[in-house]
């Protein structure tokens, strides 16, 4: 057989393989969407398109909330940290899980039973109104577009390497194309919709996830120790690449940033806008409960799997093959589901390559919409609802103008996304953690429990924590000075640290403490006091 007639059949092959990737691509959109406007029918009104009717089970919520937290920078992020940094890749896992702790032990029964659709309901409560709406609002449009980012990096990187195109023109075209999906389930389908899509992704990373790690752990035969070794074999750094400190133990600022770096991993999830919202979904803050508990469970056993993604794609790919696919990683996963199914070239590895891509691509689809829906929402209810007309609207132009915000909130993400495509999935999502952190969780823990809390000192929290992280991250490696750097042909970051989290979130407390003892207002100690009552026992809870 001559050279050429070979590379007739690899070419004929490869076009074989991408006509079933995007066959199954267009699939899931097709059913997702038809799902989204079967929700779009059930939506007659406002507590329908923000909070799905709050008729949904725990265990479906449950679904949902993992399928919210489960992104692109969980399966695609994670695994790719790994697979070339080892024990420092896994802190990503370990920093997002306990994470839900915080929320289940402070914030999840306190808020469903505190609020109506979005955070600001609780902190608008007891404080004055256009305030805290208005700084509540701003921020969580921030922290949105900031996790939004790092799913339409996870877009491009993956459709780019099934697609087999290179350069950052095709990328930005398929960052596009996500945000066009995105903006359709939302306007469309609402909270009902996105809820469903939420459900049936978190199935299927579920499915996707189990199936890899039993291949993989098959190869190893099932001695994880094994598997282990093979990949600091293979890594070139030995039993370093399984201990701490390949990547943030190199110099005393690395070790800084690990710090920085899990305080906003364990702390921001108690403040993610699209995680909050979730509360409200369901009919009782016992059912808000018992989501959560679900949801523990199902990402729990996720995040244990990517023990075999990231290291099996260490052992079995390689950190030369996935660099060269994607320098940030993010392609560890698809890369790996191929080699595990028979390798590159053959119909096995195609089909699993294929699933799996699909699997992602659910997943990153999926958190972009309840992203969206969480932005928009709050735009619409708090800034233009209770901000601009004073609470003078009806629900119908609320939802209008909510479905207005979720357009331009979505072309903004795609505009910054088509620039961001270099970056590491689960890296951008800690810088999301670490705002959400900064911004929301001083001011809802001391609106939740602190009877002198004020106005002053919520706008003082969000807006300090706010402007600090993020201007942290403008003036850090992330966005100049590195190799890695959003902008790798300049250099103005002053700011050492890869993460803003253990300067920006203490900041964003001592903000909001000193802003309250330094106010001259009052504080409402009765509606405080209502608060309490009803945030504990749920007493006119919604």
């Amino acid at each position: 057989m001559t050279t050429g007639t070979i590379n007739l059949a690899a070419e004929a092959a490869a076009s074989e393989h991408r006509t079933l990737i995007i066959t199954l691509f267009s699939v899931f959109v097709v059913i997702t969407l038809g799902i989204t406007v079967w929700a779009g029918r059930q939506t007659k009104d406002a507590t329908d398109f923000y909070a799905g009717g709050r008729g949904f089970t725990g265990f479906q919520n449950g679904l949902a909330i993992s399928g919210d937290y489960m992104s692109a920078a969980s399966f695609l992020g994670i695994a790719g940290a790994i697979a070339l940094v080892g024990y420092d890749g896994f802190l990503y896992s370990i920093g997002f899980l306990v994470a839900w702790l915080v929320a289940l032990l402070l914030v999840a029964e306190p808020l469903r039973n505190s609020g109506r659709f979005t955070m600001a309901d609780v902190l608008a409560y007891r404080l004055r109104q256009r305030p805290v709406r208005t700084a509540a609002g701003t921020s969580t449009i921030v922290v949105s577009i900031f996790y939004l980012l790092a799913q339409m990096v996870g877009a491009g990187a993956l459709v780019s390497l099934l697609l087999g195109v290179t350069g950052e023109g095709p990328k930005r075209l398929i960052v596009a194309l996500v945000g066009i999906v995105m903006v359709l389930y939302v306007t469309i389908g609402g909270m009902k919709g996105t809820t469903w899509v939420q459900i049936i992704k978190a199935v299927m990373l579920i499915l996707g996830t189990l199936l890899i790690t039993i291949l993989v752990l098959n190869k190893f035969h099932w001695n994880p120790s094994t598997l282990l070794g093979a990949a600091a074999e293979k890594s070139g750094q030995g039993h370093k690449f399984l201990e701490p400190g390949l990547k943030y133990g190199v110099d005393s600022t690395s070790k800084i940033n690990f710090i920085s770096l899990g305080l906003a991993l364990v702390l921001g999830t108690a403040g993610l806008p699209h995680i909050l919202v979730r509360f409200y979904t369901v009919p009782s803050a016992k059912v808000a409960r018992k989501s959560v508990n679900w949801a523990i469970g199902i990402i729990g056993g996720f995040y244990l799997m990517t023990i075999a993604l990231g290291f099996g794609a260490a052992a079995l790919v390689g950190a030369a093959k996935i660099k060269a696919s994607d320098k940030s990683g993010n392609t560890a996963a698809p890369l790996l589901a191929e080699y595990v199914g028979g390798g590159p070239g053959t119909t096995g590895g195609a089909i699993l390559l294929a699933v799996i891509s699909a699997v992602a691509f659910a997943t990153i689809l999926a958190v972009v919409a309840g992203l969206t829906l969480a932005s928009s929402a709050s735009f619409a209810h708090d800034l233009w609802a209770n901000v601009i007309r004073k609470g003078k609207v009806s629900e119908k132009n609320e939802v209008i103008t909510a479905k207005i915000a979720a357009v331009a909130i979505g072309a903004v993400s795609i505009g910054l996304g088509m620039y961001a495509t270099k970056l590491n999935a689960a890296a951008l999502v800690a810088l999301a953690f670490a705002v959400a952190a900064s911004a929301n969780l001083p001011t809802i823990l001391y609106s939740l429990y602190w009877k002198r809390f004020t106005t002053s000192g919520a706008t003082w929290s969000i807006y300090g924590g706010l402007i600090s992280s993020v201007v942290l991250v403008i003036f850090s490696p992330v966005v100049s000075g590195a190799t890695d750097s959003l902008f790798t042909g300049m250099d103005f970051h002053w700011f050492p640290l890869g993460n803003p989290g253990i300067v920006s979130i203490p900041l964003g407390f001592l903000l909001g403490w000193l802003g309250t003892v330094l106010s001259k207002e009052e504080p409402d100690l009765e509606k405080y006091k209502e608060l309490e009552v009803r945030s504990m026992t749920g007493a006119g809870a919604h």
